[in-house]
This record gives C-alpha cells, sequence and structure tokens, in this order.
C-alpha cells in the first residue's frame, strides 16, 4: 500500500513539474484523460523503482562524497536519477524528456520539494509508542 502511494505522490509530482519546468515534458501513449493519466502513473513507477533500488546503491559507494560536498552531490544524484527515469520510459515510446542534464537537476529538486510537500498530508502518520 505504501509503494502504490508512494507511486501515485510521484507521478503526480512529475505531472506538476512539467507545468512548471519548462525542460521537462511528458509524452503520453494517447490523448484520452486517462491514458495520460496512466502515462504518469507508468513513470511514477519506473521513478519510484529507481529511486528505491538505484538510489541506495549511489549513497553507499558515493558516500564520502556526500561527507566532502555537505550532501549537495545529492543535487546531482537526483538529476542523474531523473535522467534516467527519462531514457527508461523512452524506450516504451512515450514518457518524460528532459532536455539537458541541468534541466534534470532543476527537475529533480521541483519534484523533492513536491514529493515533501504532498506527504505531510497523504503519507500515513506512524504513532512511536
Amino acid at each position: 500500500m505504501r509503494f502504490l502511494l508512494q507511486v501515485i505522490i510521484n507521478g503526480v509530482a512529475i505531472w506538476l513539474t512539467t507545468l512548471i519546468v519548462g525542460g521537462i515534458t511528458m509524452t503520453s501513449f494517447g490523448d484520452e484523460w486517462w491514458q495520460i493519466g496512466l502515462s504518469y502513473g507508468i513513470v511514477g513507477l519506473i521513478f519510484a523503482i529507481i529511486n528505491g533500488i538505484i538510489r541506495p546503491i549511489i549513497k553507499i559507494v558515493a558516500f564520502p562524497l556526500y561527507i566532502l560536498t555537505l550532501g549537495l552531490i545529492s543535487l546531482i544524484v537526483n538529476g542523474l536519477l531523473l535522467l534516467l527515469t527519462a531514457w527508461l520510459s523512452s524506450l516504451f515510446g512515450f514518457g518524460l524528456e528532459v532536455e539537458g542534464f541541468w534541466w534534470g537537476v532543476l527537475g529533480a529538486l521541483v519534484i523533492a520539494i513536491i514529493n515533501w510537500f504532498i506527504g505531510l498530508f497523504a503519507r500515513p502518520k506512524r504513532h512511536v509508542s
């Protein structure tokens, strides 16, 4: 349930990012509203899988860089993960299109902020006992 919620939040965040950031666009596999929504959902799924599998590996391998740059390298890593998401989704004939590396970094920053904001309201609260 939690992973499905993360996929939906990612889809909404990617949709809002395509509206805010000029260098990031989305190509859906149809013109109907449900096809567009499904396209954002699939890209959100790809992004969630990449963030769940590849991001922890990068954090472990690049741990000294995270310390050296006081965590600022995470902006670069997030941009690269967004570019990887765009590349993987384009293999299906639709998906995210990022015009360049710095657009990817900006888009990843916007997605992170939107995910954080939506997560304040949408994620279930943990009870500490």
